[in-house]
């Protein structure tokens, strides 16, 4: 996945900006990001302060993480069944 050119902190006070009442047209041609990802950011973290944001991309890494470890055992656990199945 392609990482952001942005950093957390920055996208939280880019939406910061927008409580404050700044026009998102002018928030979206000041930091050169279109009005699409300006949205899917506000969906994202909207509302949350800069230690939230670091929270929430901790427990995502921390998600992936656990998911490719039972997508493994998975496997595994597949595996040895086909071997027990053959056996007998």
């Amino acid at each position: 996945m392609r990482e952001s050119r942005f950093t957390q902190e920055q996208i939280v006070a880019i939406l910061k900006e927008s409580e404050a009442g700044t026009p998102t047209s002018e928030l979206v041609r000041r930091h050169g990001i279109s009005s699409a990802t300006f949205y899917n950011w506000r969906k994202k973290y909207g509302g949350l302060e800069v230690s939230d944001a670091k929270r929430l991309k901790h427990l995502e890494q921390e998600n992936r993480r656990l998911k490719e470890i039972v997508a493994d055992l998975s496997i595994d656990n597949r595996i040895l069944k086909d071997v027990v199945r053959k056996k007998w």
